[in-house]
């Protein structure tokens, strides 16, 4: 079971970063301005990614003076930065089809790096300002905090993570899949939702199925996760078994959920013409656990 996980998260877009993070030299004044001295910065426009005409990460020289966050060192001990952008160049909606299209070109490895700094740099455009007291924050700990500058306030932020949990249910060989309104023609994919104060992964499985298609769930196992860099979550894969089939359907959450044979599911990832749904896209976690499932996983 270790080896399957292992080898699904590898597999899974924006994970399989290899920078080494170097948590220790955050707090090193010194030893973060003699990495930005031969550092190199990420070029964004705002969190977008440039990229070169083989499709890879544009970077630049660091240098000094310009706001960036230091995302690691890679294995030559080389520092690598993000710009933070301005507050309304950080836009966080879902990408649209032409930065998927340029994602899509990007190696993996550096696709987790460009979600690494995604993630960060948005969230440091989306934090200018104290939650506490609203007094403007400033940029700490190589980018990885931001402190208020209030006088009688001082409180320190960290950039955050918000846990998804996305899930297969099955039922005497069938899959239940539902479709958003914002989804393209056709498409159908893992139902998921966040998770919320005061449960656990299992219990926001359950509490997620049970509200937006009403049936009820019993085992449910992890599989794998993802980062998200949209803005900022972490997508937390995982496998359900319904005790019924018998739907209810939330309109507010779902246009429509179906339970599909797993002839129909194979017919959709396999790109049939006559295909009862379209997947959800390779990119995702989803299509992973639509995969494992076929698999027999």
């Amino acid at each position: 079971m270790a080896d399957e996980v292992e080898t699904a998260m590898r597999a899974i877009a924006f994970s399989g970063g290899t920078l080494d993070r170097a948590d220790g030299l955050r707090e090193d004044a010194a030893a973060l301005a003699a990495l930005v001295a031969d550092g190199k910065l990420l070029e964004m426009e705002g969190i977008a990614p440039l990229l070169d005409e083989r499709g890879g990460l544009c970077w630049g020289a660091a240098g000094a003076g310009a706001e960036a966050a230091f995302l690691g060192r890679d294995h030559a001990g080389r520092g690598h930065f993000a710009p933070i952008p301005a507050a309304d160049a950080a836009n966080v909606a879902p990408p649209d089809a032409r930065l998927w299209q340029a994602m899509a070109r990007i190696a993996p490895e550096e696709l987790a790096l460009y979600g690494l700094a995604r993630s960060l740099a948005g969230w440091h455009a989306r934090h200018r300002f104290c939650a506490v007291c609203g007094s403007p924050t400033r940029l700490a700990r190589g980018g990885w905090q931001r402190d208020c500058s209030g006088a009688t306030c001082g409180a320190a932020h960290f950039p955050r993570v918000d846990p998804v949990v996305i899930m297969t249910v099955e039922h005497d060989d069938a899959l239940l899949l539902g479709r958003q309104p914002r989804f393209p023609p056709q498409r159908y994919s893992a139902l998921a939702g966040f998770v919320e104060p005061g449960e656990s992964l299992e219990e926001a499985v359950a509490r997620e199925v049970f509200e937006e298609a009403g049936v009820e769930v019993g085992a449910v196992r992890y599989v794998a996760s993802q980062p998200w860099p949209f803005p900022s979550s972490l997508m937390i894969g995982c496998e359900a078994r319904a005790r019924g089939r018998e739907l209810r359907i939330d309109a507010k959450e779902l246009e429509d959920a179906r339970w599909f044979t797993r002839a129909e599911v194979r017919a959709a990832m396999r790109g049939e013409p006559d295909a009862p749904f379209l997947p959800p896209p390779p990119h995702a976690i989803a299509w992973h656990l639509l995969d494992r499932w076929l698999a027999g996983g």
